[in-house]
């Protein structure tokens, strides 16, 4: 399905089931900056908004309540998404909101939390960037579970996180020296990834010398 289609369903579905300030916070919070990061990093990387819940309160370290961007909650961890802007909200910012701020996260993380921050400018315009670290942290904190119309070895898992983590092409001999396997290994692991759609190449045609994580391959990760 498309974007549009998933997110209406999605941002409707919690519409259902809220009313009150936890309504509202949904129908004003949730703007611009939020829809822009759902559909140019999160959509892409992961294809789906199954576990993850918009504006979500949660306990304030002054024994009320807030709410933060996105809650993805999927055991055995909590994490805790937030979208910093540049507006004039940002800049003019005081002292005393802006230690708040760094107070808040710091309940957060003593609370279970993990944490996440991309800025308005990183999901405008490094989209690809933000993509790789949603998939880092799906790697990282999620293990080896991957979609169930994909079925990977553990070497291609492990290569896979690696070009999703990397800021530039990798090489058959760099992916050879990261995992410790020789280089034809590594070589014969790439081109089956390539083959199931999930990285393509950066560079050469009939002989490939480097690779790129795919966003194709978004639905790698549930």
């Amino acid at each position: 399905m498309s974007f549009e289609v998933e997110y209406e369903a999605w941002i409707n579905s919690h519409k259902a089931k809220r009313s009150g300030e936890r309504m509202r916070r949904l129908l004003e919070g949730h703007g611009h900056a939020e829809t822009l990061f759902l559909r140019q990093v999160w959509w892409t990387a992961i294809g789906h908004f199954r576990q993850l819940h918009p504006e979500y309160e949660v306990k304030d370290f002054q024994d009320g309540t807030r709410f933060i961007d996105f809650a993805y909650l999927r055991p055995p961890y909590r994490i805790a998404i937030e979208i910093d802007g540049f507006g004039l909200h940002a800049r003019d910012i005081d002292r005393s909101r802006f230690g708040d701020n760094l107070m808040h996260q710091n309940q957060l993380v003593l609370d279970g939390w993990k944490v996440l921050r991309f800025s308005y400018d990183d999901i405008t315009h490094k989209q690809r960037r933000c993509q790789q670290m949603i998939l880092h942290f799906m790697g990282r904190w999620f293990g080896d579970e991957t979609s169930p119309s994909l079925s990977l070895a553990r070497r291609e898992k492990e290569i896979v996180r690696l070009l999703a983590s990397a800021t530039t092409p990798l090489k058959p001999r760099e992916v050879s020296a990261q995992l410790g396997i020789r280089v034809e290994h590594a070589r014969r692991w790439l081109h089956s990834l390539h083959q199931k759609g999930i990285i393509r190449p950066a560079s050469g045609q009939k002989r490939i010398r480097s690779y790129v994580w795919d966003a194709a391959g978004k639905n790698l990760f549930l």
